[in-house]
């Protein structure tokens, strides 16, 4: 467990990246022997692209790093549960553990809505979810309601 905290924190730092450029801050690590061999925090609103999440990035940079696109000897730490998309691709990519600190109740698709490791796909992550879960939710809560602040404010302007 406290590897798995120690890596969590640093898919923490990842997601502090994005909510300083205003991005919803979801960050991610891909690691191999306990190395970080990938990273990457969501970027959507700014790359203006629906593929820019966390998940997806950490990934692209550990293929990257790695030279294949098997990352059958990788874990994935991320801040927030997988969605449909981000799951499939931890599927392609073969990443045989997944672990993720916030539940996502409107999107997650590793425990929540659906777990998608649980179909009969040609690969089945296990999953570990719930990990510095109080750390990851805060940071989440306090960008939305800074949004939501934000947002007010320009209103009565």
């Amino acid at each position: 467990m406290l590897k798995d905290e120690i890596l969590m924190r640093a898919a923490l730092e990842q997601a502090q990246k994005a909510y300083e450029i205003n991005e919803v801050p979801i960050g991610a690590v891909v690691t191999k022997d306990g190395e970080i061999v990938g990273t990457g925090f969501n970027r959507r609103e700014t790359g203006k692209n629906a593929l820019y999440h966390a998940e997806m990035e950490a990934i692209n940079a550990a293929c990257q790093k790695l030279g294949g696109w098997r990352l059958w000897q990788c874990e994935l730490y991320v801040t927030l549960e997988p969605c449909p998309m981000c799951a499939g691709a931890i599927i392609n990519a073969r990443i045989p553990r997944v672990v993720f600190g916030s539940y996502d109740y409107k999107a997650g698709s590793c425990r929540s809505i659906i777990n998608l490791f649980e179909l009969p796909y040609n690969h089945r992550p296990e999953c570990i979810g719930g990990v510095l879960e109080e750390e990851c939710s805060e940071l989440l809560s306090n960008f939305f309601k800074e949004l939501r602040e934000k947002k007010k404010m320009s209103q009565k302007e």
